[in-house]
């Protein structure tokens, strides 16, 4: 299991990209004092996502987080209300899974399940 990703954003999006998380079943937790002035937290199931405040975020063209979603399609609605286009892509693995954007740019994979 990863423990944790830091994903790069700016400041002014930091509160985006929690509601963006949250939609995903996150929830928001304290960093440690010496990193609360310069980021936000969010985890799920011991999987955390730590949001650096930079000036200029380096967002991968490619490379994603991958996240599972038991309740995928209610997740996608929630994606949808928000806003936000999940995309649909073929299934692997025997179960559907969709990518979207954060709102600071960051590919996100939403999987029902994950590889068996």
């Amino acid at each position: 299991m990863i423990q944790h990703v830091a994903l790069e954003v700016r400041e002014d999006d930091a509160e985006a990209e929690v509601a963006f998380w949250t939609l995903l079943g996150f929830a928001e937790v304290a960093p440690p004092a010496g990193l609360a002035a310069r980021s936000r937290w969010v985890a799920r199931e011991g999987t955390q996502v730590h949001l650096l405040w930079v000036d200029e975020p380096v967002v991968p063209p490619a490379g994603h987080v991958a996240v599972v979603c038991p309740d995928h399609a209610d997740t996608l609605d929630r994606l949808r209300a928000a806003g936000l286009a999940p995309e649909p892509r073929a299934e692997h693995w025997g179960a559907p899974r969709a990518f979207v954007r954060s709102p600071a740019g960051h590919r996100v994979e939403v999987m029902a399940a994950p590889p068996a």
